[in-house]
């Protein structure tokens, strides 16, 4: 009977250490954010030269970046001011930069009380456009979206981010709020 008792309260003390132990960890990285993804090349041919030079060699090597401050890669972030409507939308978006990886990020608040969508997209050298659809839902906390890491071409400056927040279902609404990595003034519709 106290081999039994033991043993169920061993089984108690691991089922409630062990979330804990996890959530003290916390993530490696920024990701499994509630989006839905899609990647948008803005040319045809760019797309063919991708899939034919992808498939025909294999990826490199991942290679070290000579920026570190010893605790891994150092991340830069090129960011428009924090922008708001008086409906309730605050949002800044930024370019950021690891390494040898370049990627749109932008930060938000929904305050509107109704569910948007926004368009995060990322700019680059050669007319190079990736685009991830976010769903932003109706809560009042600040949360993010951000696109796939690419391989940064060019430099950090060569990129540009914005993101743009609009009502109705698949953000066929009017424009609520476009908030720029490099924009000075909120522009709605």
């Amino acid at each position: 009977m106290n081999l039994r008792l033991l043993a169920l309260a061993g089984v108690a003390v691991c089922a409630v250490a062990l979330p804990l132990a996890v959530a003290s960890a916390g993530p490696v990285r920024d990701e499994g954010h509630a989006v839905v993804r899609s990647l948008v090349h803005s040319s045809d041919d760019d797309r063919d030269d991708d899939r034919k030079a992808s498939s025909a060699a294999p990826s490199p090597a991942p290679t070290r970046s000579p920026l570190t401050l010893g605790l891994g890669l150092a991340t830069a972030a090129r960011c428009g001011p924090e922008l708001s409507t008086p409906d309730g939308i605050e949002a800044q978006t930024c370019v950021m930069t690891q390494g040898e990886e370049t990627w749109a990020r932008t930060y938000y608040r929904n305050a509107t009380g109704d569910d948007l969508d926004a368009v995060l997209s990322l700019m680059g050298p050669a007319d190079r456009t990736v685009q991830m659809h976010c769903a932003v839902s109706a809560e009042d906390e600040p949360s993010l979206c951000e696109t796939p890491r690419e391989h940064t071409q060019g430099g950090p400056a060569d990129y540009t981010a914005v993101a743009e927040f609009a009502a109705g279902p698949g953000g066929s609404g009017p424009l609520l709020l476009r908030s720029g990595s490099n924009s000075s003034a909120p522009t709605a519709s």
